[in-house]
């Protein structure tokens, strides 16, 4: 296996959470959320930007790690949790609630996959793996803004 494939398997397995036998997505947007936790405040506008080349990155090292395995989507990358969980908490507030409400309603529609989600999976190469998890964290962001919004 040459550098560029070890590299982005590290990557696409999230420094090797993916690799986990039970839940490694779940892990993956967990660790997400821990990290994003101890993280010192971090500006809405950073985070999205940090989520967006995250999502880029993303596509290309879900390519060559499903390539490298020879499957496609395979449950070891959890790197796509990671950028989805970036994407539910954009722009919300940093409590206990929050974050809670965001790790379980993220993976909810992560795994529910409500319409458009299911089919944004079916898209080629790493797009299908990497935009799934982001249409999820983004109806978990908007589903919180409102409730946000609306109630607190």
């Amino acid at each position: 296996m040459r550098n560029k494939q070890k590299a982005a398997i590290v990557l696409a397995t999230t420094l090797g959470t993916g690799y986990c036998p039970i839940a490694p997505g779940t892990v993956g947007a967990f660790v997400t959320a821990i990290v994003l936790w101890f993280l010192s405040p971090i500006p809405w506008w950073s985070l999205l930007s940090i989520a967006v080349a995250a999502f880029f990155l993303g596509v290309v090292v879900a390519r060559i790690s499903d390539a490298a395995w020879g499957s496609h989507d395979s449950g070891r990358i959890n790197w796509d949790e990671v950028v989805g969980m970036m994407v539910t908490l954009v722009a919300l507030p940093k409590t206990p609630a929050v974050f809670t409400a965001a790790f379980l309603l993220f993976r909810f529609f992560d795994i529910v996959k409500p319409f458009p989600v299911r089919q944004a999976e079916k898209l080629p190469h790493g797009w299908g793996v990497m935009g799934d998890d982001v249409l999820a964290g983004i109806y978990s962001n908007i589903v919180l803004q409102l409730v946000f919004r609306l109630f607190l």
